[in-house]
């Protein structure tokens, strides 16, 4: 199967149904032998525009993945960036919010992690947060203390997703490339990966009975991701869905996807001018003497 991330983009504008969108398909690699090939091959190009993206250094990349428990972002963010230079990415992981967060705008404490030019960003969950899981649980929102949040209606969560594509406008305006993967994990495959944590005693730790809570929620969890992401794909910001039963697909696409968002900055290093070869000449000459 060739791979092109525009066969797992969002249109922007468009209403998203996720029954129309696979959790599942055809394996895009024909053995384990293959996947682990075409993985070190995404790799290794990674890794040389990482390296590029650093030495321009005229954008940054914003990578933000969201899920369903279990759908597998930690170990997508694990093997993809396995061979990016550690000082040229950085990955942040959104848990609850602090006292201190909880006093600001919803925006605030992811905005303070932005990656600078140069960098490639991964953010582990997201600003995203306050539209879904807000959203299906009211009670967290009322803590929030936030202007609206007494009747959260329909025009509320409006004026947040408008909060959210102002941000990521402004972003691209000003040189970040946002990649936006939502991992589409089937419920089934979902009931999987819990007993797999449960049998196998290394993954014992990423379990709990809040796991099984939030499971619970999952057909109200279904109805925010489809807002959300009918909402907020734009055209400089677009959704991907990427079907995420099978691990090894689903690595495979999101660093196509990557790879894809990377190449299309174009990137050259910086040209040698004349000023330039002078100031290295006047260097080589002070070290060889």
């Amino acid at each position: 199967m060739k791979l092109r991330a525009k066969d797992f983009r969002v249109d922007a504008d468009a209403s998203v149904d996720l029954k129309n969108w696979p959790t599942a398909i055809d394996p895009v690699y024909s053995s384990k032998r293959e996947y682990s090939e075409l993985l070190e091959q995404h790799i290794e190009r990674l890794r040389t525009l990482q390296e590029l993206l650093y030495a321009t250094n005229t954008h940054a990349v914003l990578v933000i993945f969201q899920a369903m428990d279990a759908a597998g972002k930690d170990g997508a963010i694990k093997h993809v960036m396995s061979g990016v230079n550690p000082q040229g990415c950085q990955v942040v992981s959104f848990k609850h919010p602090s006292a201190e967060e909880l006093d600001h705008d919803f925006l605030w404490r992811t905005t303070r992690h932005l990656p600078e030019r140069g960098m490639i960003g991964i953010f582990n969950r997201s600003y995203y947060e306050e539209v879904l899981i807000v959203r299906v649980h009211p009670e967290i929102l009322a803590a929030q203390n936030c202007v609206g949040a007494e009747e959260a209606d329909g025009k509320f969560w409006e004026h947040r997703f408008a909060s959210i594509n102002n941000l990521e406008t402004h972003l691209a305006r000003n040189g970040t490339r946002i990649v936006k993967i939502f991992l589409h994990l089937s419920k089934e495959e979902q009931r999987k990966r819990l007993l797999e944590r449960i049998d196998q005693p290394h993954k014992n730790w990423k379990i709990s009975p809040d796991d099984l809570a939030e499971r619970e929620y999952w057909k109200e969890y279904r109805r925010a991701y489809e807002a959300c992401l009918s909402a907020t794909s734009t055209r400089h910001a677009p959704w991907h869905i990427v079907p995420a039963d099978d691990k090894l697909s689903a690595r495979l696409i999101v660093s196509h996807i990557l790879l894809e968002t990377l190449e299309d900055l174009k990137m050259e290093y910086p040209p040698m001018t004349p000023g330039r070869q002078r100031e290295l000449d006047a260097m080589r000459r002070k070290l060889e003497g």
